[in-house]
């Protein structure tokens, strides 16, 4: 039996994700900062005892380490960890105008360094592990020289610390055996802005139906890398300089 760890799995594409790793036969901690909200499509009867809810603010050192403790009650082994958990935040603030900074902060403490407070918590598990791999949910919005936006300040320079924290983190797993993964789960149609956008190329199911399946090759390919895989939900090679 698998173990993974995913945040953001309240609604969405973390929550479609965590339904594709039951479907792969994983025992899944979902990591839930609303636990009230409830998916329109419910969890296989026969899937039900391989979820393990836990609520997690990826933002606050004490509520992942509590989730780490939790999980670490139920199983002496992770396989994976997927931080998907982040929030878009101010999409209008202007250098020439006004700029939100404590949405700002709220977007990097939950975007970059929440999934590396999640990783440090569970790191015992996830070395315990046999694939060892943490995958990032990460965007195009966090490429360098190829950004067309003239705003989303906080969005993208989180995403884009996310990418260099990814490299730093491959490096430190390299040695005991584990990997880094990077993906853009393509332009999907998300709550992330607090209601359901009607606008997307995808819906939260095909998203994560993609990333699974990244996933699963990922694993299959055990080709050792310099640097992390950079990779859309297409499998598609993305350029993230």
């Amino acid at each position: 039996m698998k173990h993974a760890f995913v945040t953001g799995a309240d609604r969405g594409v973390g929550y479609a994700l965590a339904l594709e790793l039951l479907q792969r036969g994983y025992t899944v901690f979902a990591g839930r900062y609303m636990p009230e909200w409830q998916e329109p499509q419910p969890v296989p009867e026969e899937w039900k005892e391989r979820l393990v809810p836990l609520a997690i603010d990826v933002a606050d050192g004490d509520s992942v380490r509590a989730a780490a403790e939790e999980a670490a009650r139920r199983t002496d082994r992770l396989e994976l960890i997927v931080n998907n958990a982040g929030v878009v935040g101010d999409k209008e603030g202007s250098a020439l105008g006004e700029i939100d900074y404590d949405a700002m902060f709220r977007q990097f403490a939950v975007n970059a360094v929440g999934p590396l407070r999640v990783v440090q918590a569970l790191s015992g598990l996830l070395l315990a592990g046999e694939d060892k791999l943490v995958v990032n949910i990460s965007s195009e919005a966090g490429q360098i020289n190829q950004t067309w936006r003239e705003s989303w300040y906080g969005y993208c320079m989180s995403k884009a610390a996310l990418n260099i924290e990814s490299n730093i983190l491959h490096n430190e797993l390299k040695p005991r055996g584990g990997r880094v993964l990077v993906i853009h789960p393509g332009w999907v149609r998300s709550y992330m802005s607090g209601k359901l956008s009607e606008e997307g190329t995808y819906t939260a199911a095909e998203s994560a139906a993609g990333i699974a399946t990244v996933i699963d090759g990922h694993l299959a390919d055990r080709t050792p890398r310099d640097h992390p895989a950079f990779i859309d939900n297409t499998g598609a090679d993305m350029s993230w300089t």
